[in-house]
Parts: C-alpha cells; sequence; structure tokens
C-alpha cells in the first residue's frame, strides 16, 4: 500500500433491501464503518473502497437481483484493486458460503446474528487476501448496542426487540433472524431520549411483533407501559411503531395509543387474508372476526386513526371463495393503505412444499382485482380529508415529483403522504420542520395542499437538516445479564486484526 492510499480514508456505500428492520441495520452498519475510520462515499461515487450489500430473503426474487448487482460489480472491482465487497442480512444468513461459491469476488460474507463483526471481518479479508464468511447461529450483541449513524435528522428507527416466536408458514424471517430477544424499557427510553436530544421529533418502535414485547421478562403488558413512557419524554413530538400481531393485541395498547398525546392516531396492522382457513394454513393464529374486532376498537377509541395493512394474495390452496373473504374483510376494515404481495414460494418454509400451489395467471389476476379494491377505498377514505387542516412534518425524498410540481412532502399525524404548495415560505421551509397546512386535492396515495400553509415551526431537526447534520448516537447497552469479559471494541480500519 502507498503512503497516499494509506493516508486516505478508505470510503464505503451501503446498499439495502427489505423492511424497516434492514434499513435500521444499515445505520448500525454505518456507524460501526465511520467508527473504524471509513468515511460515506459521495452518491455519484461509483467505486467506493467498501460496498455492503445488506440483503432481504422474504420475496422470490432476492437472489436474482443480489447476484445480479453482484455481477455488475464484478468490472468495477476488476478496474480498482483493493475495493472490497461484503454481503450481510438475511440472505447472508440463509445462503452463507453459497454467495462466496457464486460470487468469488465477494470478501466478506455476515449474518444478521454477527453485524459487529464487519469491522474486523474486512480487515481480515484485507490482510489474508481471502474470503471471511462469519454466520453465527445466535445474537452476537443486540443491535442497540452498536454506534449508529442516522439517516434522518426528524424521525429514528428504535428497536426493542429482534427476532421472532411466531411461525407463519410463509415467513422465513424466525430461521434468519432467530427468537425473539426483547431490550430492557429504561434502555429503550434512553435510546429515544439521546434521538430527541439529537433534535429528532418522531421515533418508530420496531420489532417483528412489538406487541409480544416483554415476553422475555414475563410482563405481557411492556409494550402498552413503553407508549405511555414515551409520553414523558419532553421534545418528543410523535411515536409510531411497526409492526404488531392480531393475536397478542392487548386493550392497552389501545388505551395507550388514544390517551398518550405524542403516540400517533396510525396502526399498521397485517392481515395477510380475510379468510379463516388460509390464515389457519398460514398458521396465523387469529380469524378475521378478531382482526376486524380489534379495528373496531381501534376506531371506538380513535375516530381519525389511519390502520393499514399487509396482505397475501394466492397463497397455496386459496380458493376463490377465501379470496372473496379477504376482498370482503378490506371493504369491512377501510384501510387507508395496504401493502399487497403475490405469494411467492421461499425455500425451507412450510408453504413452499404446501400442496395447491396456485398458477403464476390465477394470482395475478387476482392481485389486479385486490389493488382496484383497495385503490377505490384508500381513495373515498382520502377524499373525507378535503378540506381539513393536517400537521406536516417535512420530508427528504417522499415525493419523486417535488422539484417538477415545485412542491415540498411529508407524513401527516397519521401517516399519510402530503404533498403540499410552500407559497410564500418556499425556502424558508426545511426538512424536519413542521407545517399545518389544508388538504385540497385527494389521489389513492397521497394527499394534496396547494394553498398557502396555515402556519410554519423551525426546528431543532430542520436546522439539523439545513447544516447538513446527521444524529450520531452511541451504543446503548441492552440491559440482560452477560458472562465473561465484554466483547473487543471494533479494530480501526487500518492494520491487521486478530478475532
Amino acid at each position: 500500500m502507498t503512503t497516499a492510499a494509506a493516508s486516505s480514508p478508505r470510503t464505503y456505500q451501503v446498499r439495502t433491501y427489505g423492511c424497516q428492520m434492514n434499513v435500521h441495520d444499515s445505520e448500525r452498519i454505518s456507524g460501526l464503518l465511520e467508527q473504524a475510520g471509513y468515511v460515506r462515499a459521495a452518491e455519484v461515487d461509483d467505486n467506493p473502497d467498501v460496498v455492503v450489500f445488506n440483503t432481504c430473503a422474504v420475496r422470490e426474487n432476492a437472489d436474482n437481483r443480489l447476484y445480479g448487482n453482484l455481477g455488475h460489480l464484478r468490472p468495477v472491482k476488476d478496474k480498482h484493486p483493493g475495493m472490497q465487497i461484503a454481503v450481510g442480512g438475511c440472505l447472508a444468513q440463509k445462503d452463507r458460503g453459497e454467495i462466496v461459491r457464486k460470487a468469488p469476488w465477494v470478501d466478506v460474507v455476515f449474518g444478521t446474528h454477527n453485524i459487529g463483526s464487519l469491522p474486523v471481518l474486512l480487515e481480515r479479508a484485507r490482510h489474508n487476501t481471502a474470503a471471511e464468511v462469519e454466520i453465527l447461529e445466535s445474537l452476537d450483541v443486540f443491535p442497540s448496542t452498536l454506534p449508529t449513524r442516522r439517516e434522518s435528522t426528524y424521525a429514528g428507527w428504535v428497536s426493542i426487540s429482534v427476532g421472532c416466536n411466531n411461525t407463519c408458514t410463509f415467513c422465513i424471517v424466525p430461521s434468519l433472524r432467530g427468537k425473539e430477544k426483547d431490550r430492557r424499557p429504561g434502555d429503550i427510553l434512553s435510546e429515544v431520549r439521546a434521538l430527541v436530544d439529537e433534535g429528532v421529533l418522531e421515533v418508530t418502535l420496531l420489532g417483528q411483533n412489538v406487541n409480544s414485547y416483554g415476553v422475555e421478562f414475563g410482563d405481557r403488558y411492556a409494550f402498552g407501559k413503553l407508549l405511555r413512557a414515551c409520553g414523558d419524554i419532553d421534545g418528543l413530538e410523535r411515536v409510531r411503531f411497526t409492526s404488531p400481531h392480531p393475536k397478542d393485541f392487548t386493550d392497552d395498547v389501545i388505551a395507550a395509543m388514544a390517551e398518550t398525546p405524542n403516540v400517533c392516531h396510525s396502526l399498521h396492522m397485517p392481515l395477510q387474508s380475510g379468510s379463516d382457513d388460509v390464515l389457519r394454513a398460514m398458521r396465523r393464529s387469529y380469524r378475521s372476526e378478531k382482526y376486524l374486532g380489534i379495528i373496531e376498537k381501534v376506531r371506538a377509541a380513535m375516530p381519525d386513526a389511519a390502520i393499514t395493512t399487509d396482505i397475501i394474495v394466492g397463497f397455496p390452496g386459496e380458493t376463490e371463495a377465501d379470496f372473496q373473504r379477504t376482498l370482503d374483510v378490506v371493504r369491512e376494515a377501510r384501510f387507508s393503505s395496504a401493502f399487497t404481495f403475490q405469494y411467492s414460494k421461499r425455500p425451507g418454509t412450510p408453504a413452499a412444499t404446501m400442496d395447491g400451489q396456485l398458477p403464476k395467471q390465477v394470482v395475478q389476476e387476482r392481485y389486479e382485482r385486490l389493488i382496484a379494491c383497495v385503490e377505490e377505498i384508500t381513495w373515498a377514505e382520502n377524499k373525507r380529508l378535503v378540506g381539513e387542516t393536517v400537521e406536516v412534518l417535512v420530508a427528504v425524498g417522499e415525493g419523486r415529483k417535488d422539484e417538477r410540481t415545485g412542491r415540498m412532502s411529508g407524513r401527516a399525524r397519521d401517516g399519510r403522504l402530503v404533498h403540499f404548495d410552500a407559497g410564500s415560505l418556499v425556502g424558508q421551509i426545511r426538512p424536519g420542520d413542521i407545517v399545518h397546512t389544508t388538504v385540497t386535492y385527494a389521489a389513492p396515495h397521497h394527499l394534496n395542499a396547494d394553498g398557502e400553509p396555515l402556519s410554519h415551526r423551525r426546528t431543532r431537526a430542520g436546522d439539523a437538516a439545513e447544516a447538513g447534520r446527521s444524529p450520531r448516537t452511541p451504543g446503548v447497552l441492552l440491559g440482560l445479564p452477560t458472562v465473561g469479559a465484554p466483547a473487543a471494541a471494533p479494530a480501526p480500519a487500518t492494520g491487521c486484526a486478530a478475532h
């Protein structure tokens, strides 16, 4: 290595696929690399020193997408000696050494349980000029003990648990992320306060099944208590959470949502199917009547609540009658939005070997009918808000057409996307600021507010965005007893390191 090369910090880029858990894990990966001396590459940089793929294994084409992207990087790496490629996340946990066999130009493969090992693995791969594959079967350190480079100045993810104890037949997540591990409430609240101290206005409490939170320390009401405790944090303006499981939903959570002023009246609760027979085959331990009963209780306590969901079409054995029942539940639930999916077979899941796998054309046709039904309802629900005043937390990147239309975008308290005209305040409103504005038009997936904003409040999050600062939080300890000496800190990016 030349002296000039040694004196220049190595650059990195993280490419993320999949769910919010992966997005948050990527913030941890960035924090770890920066703590180890790496510098984030500019977006226009086509050849950073390190490219990390944080992968998802849920969708059928996840493998093809990864290997296609790895193939595109091979000639780039060939032209830039010293460049490293790392693959982590759920697909890495599943495929393990198969990744290096299919793409031998990959330098590091790490799993969902040992994110904290990445800097050491990169350094070891450089030193040994050989691929490093390290996959652990259980959690090494809780992710929140790791440093984090937050992507947003105004909103932050906070993990309350990792892993999942459910056994849904279509889902591969429990086998890749392990059994549920809960953080102590005090540690969660410490992380939330640290974010608020950095200017963050909104937090989303994150877990595979947030309302089973507390199972490890024997308190089935722990999640409702946690929501109420968030209400006591000065400066925290919005609290969201994702995702709850209907089987664990308790009335105290609804009460906490309704009675805690900073908890948003928005609920994302996966339905998956409206057919009890399909739910049984999916091993979802609730039925449509219970699901609709939860929604009824939520709306009784919070008439303005916006409820969103996930739905899978074409699960093995789904009949036309089953599908019609899903449409019936969609019409009754009146969702404000739905994430809709065509069932895709995932090797290693029970559903992959079930009888009754449906032809692609049947699934596609049902999917199109579901989309039409959902959009009819979401459009009608959004039209009810025309003329209403909404509070918008101004965002970055939510409105892909903002430059062309001259609008800005953000999320209302209920989670709906709002595109608004800044009017005479153009140039003064920053991401992270709060505006109040009146809805003038509704579409199935967003609202427009084309009049002059009624008010604009500058915030510390807006100040940070204007200054180009991103919140960085140190690790926050899990708070559970450990055995033996503490783990060593990640190695610096120069020199070789033993592990």
